[in-house]
């Protein structure tokens, strides 16, 4: 029975679904294919078969636009929002790690800011004790932000002009230097990592919030 529901049907089904799966549906939308050669087969995927998982087809749910016109994103946005979810994660992770004090943690800390253990509440104390620098930080990524999406078009409609994650920023020119198969597997290897750094980060939030949830902690700790 299954076989016969189409993608636009299971899309609108999966709405009943939508808000509490949402916020985390971004970390399986589908990557931004690589230019297609003998050489170049990754497409981030490999593990559940090389293509996106995607059992509610949450991918398609803009096709849904009989019921909900211009609701969903297109699959751009999706992919933007992926890629910097994970770079965030990651740089979270690490921010973790290196000023964690205790276990593996490298207890780094920056001379005249302020020192909280608790990694959930560090963030509270920091803009408490130095609101300038907070701000300062705010601004930035807003500045960031807008130069992302600002100048590229509308990628919630799939009307941006920019490849997602591409921010411009290539100081080295690393992209220019490297084989393009290179440059392919490096995205690859980004968008895994994003991925395992936002399961990492939803970790830590499980284990300060139930004891016991996320036992390698315990061990690690």
């Amino acid at each position: 029975m299954l076989r016969s529901v189409t993608p636009v049907k299971m899309a609108k089904l999966s709405l009943a679904l939508l808000a509490s799966l949402l916020s985390g549906a971004a970390a399986f939308a589908p990557a931004q294919s690589a230019a297609k050669t003998s050489a170049i087969s990754a497409t981030g995927f490999e593990e559940v078969g090389g293509e996106p998982w995607d059992p509610l087809s949450l991918g398609k749910l803009p096709q849904a636009g009989d019921t909900f016109p211009g609701m969903f994103p297109e699959a751009q946005f999706m992919q933007e929002a992926e890629i910097k979810h994970g770079r965030m994660a990651m740089l979270a992770w690490t921010g973790i790690w290196a000023t964690h004090e205790g276990g593996l943690g490298l207890g780094w800390h920056f001379d005249g800011f302020p020192v909280e253990p608790d990694w959930t509440k560090a963030l509270g104390v920091f803009a408490k004790e130095q609101p300038e620098w907070f701000g300062a930080i705010l601004l930035f990524i807003a500045i960031a932000e807008g130069e992302g999406v600002g100048h590229s078009g509308d990628n919630f409609r799939g009307m941006s002009t920019k490849t997602p994650g591409d921010m411009g920023f290539d100081w080295m020119g690393l992209s220019k230097k490297l084989p393009e198969e290179k440059v392919a597997r490096h995205k690859i290897a980004e968008l895994k990592n994003g991925r395992a750094a936002m399961i990492a980060m939803a970790s830590m939030f499980a284990y300060e919030s139930i004891p016991g949830s996320v036992p390698i902690m315990d061990i690690l700790n």
